[in-house]
């Protein structure tokens, strides 16, 4: 495996991970604000580490794993912290339906795969809106102070709210896809 810029970005994506941990936990001031920018760089590198494998020829088996743990490392450890310090029904229902989405959809991903139709459940335009509300949605409320005046952390909210819409709207649609593959015994033709 040879390191080329786009799994660097990747990698830098988990390295960022215990840092916004430790900033957001953190006493000194503006903490919060520090990792939620932290968190927002590393996101933005999930837009652009795909962007520069297809572009410079940097694609590889390694970034096609690495790419998408990276992602749900970061979000899913950051929606437990914000769940752990934001004790409310509301965020708790929000994190378990994104998290058990993206545990359902990578089982799915990784049984289509054994059955050679991983192509029936690639990412959709859908799960990329997502993904964009998810992760704004996050890094503000990782802010969680208000910013001249706008309520950052009730925008991060609605945010994330339209992401679990959207989250449960992708998950819909992956599984739809999957379903004539699922519904079929071992054998059976499909139509």
């Amino acid at each position: 495996m040879k390191l080329n810029l786009a799994n660097l970005l990747t990698l830098f994506r988990i390295a960022a991970i215990p840092v916004v941990v430790v900033c957001f936990y953190s006493s000194m001031p503006h903490a919060r604000p520090i990792a939620a920018i932290l968190f927002g760089i590393a996101a933005i590198t999930d837009l652009i580490d795909g962007w520069v494998a297809r572009r410079f020829g940097q694609t590889s088996r390694f970034g096609e794993f690495l790419d998408p743990v990276a992602d749900k490392l970061m979000v899913s450890i950051v929606l437990v912290m914000l769940v752990q310090a934001e004790s409310g029904w509301f965020e708790d229902i929000i994190a378990m339906i994104i998290i058990g989405r993206e545990i359902t959809i990578s089982a799915l991903r990784e049984w289509m795969a054994t059955i050679g139709e991983r192509a029936n459940v690639k990412v959709s335009m859908s799960g990329k809106i997502k993904t964009t509300l998810q992760m704004f949605g996050i890094a503000f409320m990782v802010y969680k102070n208000d910013l001249f005046g706008v309520p950052i952390y009730a925008v991060g909210f609605v945010l994330l709210v339209l992401a679990a819409i959207m989250t449960l709207w992708s998950m819909i649609i992956y599984l739809r896809a999957a379903w004539p593959f699922m519904k079929n015994d071992p054998g059976e033709e499909i139509s």
